[in-house]
């Protein structure tokens, strides 16, 4: 996240560049050829050119002395230099100091590169891998449950959303007064005429593929050093069922009513909890919402669904204290929270999605019929 202007070691004029804009390069590689003023120094008298060449023949054949480097980066008590990139990778893969000093590196002056500690995890992943503890408990303190599949799958995809994607979350508060003016005038027609009862949640779906609209890039996903916008609407619903979770799709949200996407919330919730749901509307999903504010909890922080970019977290809609026009009034409000990846979305933005939907919700017409 950082642009820097590197001024030049030496004054002179640059002859070559070695690397082009936007390339990787190695610590202590060179990027250019500078010409100086010295350059033009006559050469050396004839007759000892031969004398010296014998001698740098002796000189590469020795190994290069290391020059002492001071740093205030983590070091170990050999005064062996690493990068704050290596450093991270060690760290995240709980790789030890000790661990680290035995990576043969093949940087400058035998410095451990990034290549060189992907590739010692690589093989380092072959080695037997250490047992746990034994715990010993007295008969009947505790009992051993089993994972089954789905907790598994669970925990294995939470995990590896966790590594892939920079999670970083942002809340806000909406006033509700308008929408719930709405279900309390639609509540019984909607009923009768439907057969279940009108929610929160087809108003939140509709404002969210509104505001997914004005900022796209948070219905996307990364593949490799590419971004794949997508331009249609798959809002999958996270759904609670015995031991487990699944987020059903909502395809083509965009073309549905507010009714529609209320029937089609119901059908998705009903057929997941009676295990009716088919493979493929678990997947293809472009952005997911989470609703834990059914159980009456105030805000959450819900990991992404990958490979998303971004997830909705819904809480309890609950009588609060809000100063309206310079008054205060006691209004149902909500708290909304947003996960984003941080690799391709930032704080700006997903601070300006959040409230998109925040005013698409507050904006409704409290008299309008469904």
């Amino acid at each position: 996240k950082v642009d820097s202007e590197i001024p030049t070691p030496v004054p002179g004029t640059i002859v070559e560049l070695l690397s082009a804009e936007g390339d990787t390069i190695e610590v202590g590689l060179p990027i250019a050829i500078i010409e100086t003023e010295a350059a033009g120094v006559a050469a050396p008298p004839a007759e000892k050119k031969e004398e010296e060449s014998v001698a740098d023949k002796k000189r590469s054949a020795e190994p290069p002395a290391a020059p002492a480097v001071k740093s205030t980066a983590p070091k170990s008590t050999g005064d062996r230099f690493y990068s704050p990139v290596v450093m991270n990778i060690a760290a995240e893969n709980g790789v030890s100091m000790e661990e680290l000093e035995t990576i043969t590196g093949s940087g400058i002056n035998g410095r451990v590169t990034k290549k060189d500690i992907l590739a010692y995890l690589k093989t380092r992943g072959t080695a037997p891998a250490r047992q746990p503890a034994i715990l010993s408990f007295k008969a009947g303190e505790v009992e051993v449950i089993p994972l089954d599949n789905m907790r598994r799958k669970i925990a294995e995809h939470m995990i590896h959303s966790k590594q892939t994607s920079a999670h970083v979350s942002l809340y806000t508060e909406v006033d509700m007064h308008n929408i719930f003016r709405i279900r309390q005038r639609n509540k019984t027609v909607f009923k009768k005429q439907q057969g279940f009862n009108l929610t929160y949640m087809p108003f939140i779906v509709e404002a969210t593929v509104k505001a997914l609209k004005e900022y796209p890039l948070l219905n996307a996903q990364m593949n490799e050093d590419n971004i794949l916008l997508k331009h249609f609407y798959n809002i999958g619903i996270a759904v609670a069922v015995k031991n487990g979770l699944i987020v059903p799709n909502i395809f083509n949200a965009e073309e549905k009513s507010l009714v529609g996407l209320a029937r089609a919330i119901h059908d998705l919730a009903v057929r997941a909890r009676d295990k009716k749901l088919q493979p493929d509307e678990l997947a293809n999903g472009t952005f997911s919402i989470s609703n834990f504010g059914v159980y009456g909890t105030t805000i959450g922080f819900p990991i992404i669904n990958q490979p998303q970019v971004a997830i909705l977290g819904v809480g309890a809609v609950k009588k609060r204290p809000l100063v309206i026009d310079d008054a205060i009034a006691i209004r149902p409000v909500m708290y909304l929270a947003l996960t984003i990846d941080h690799r391709i979305i930032d704080g700006a933005m997903g601070s300006q999605f959040l409230e998109c939907v925040r005013d698409f919700l507050e904006q409704y017409d409290p008299e309008m019929d469904i």
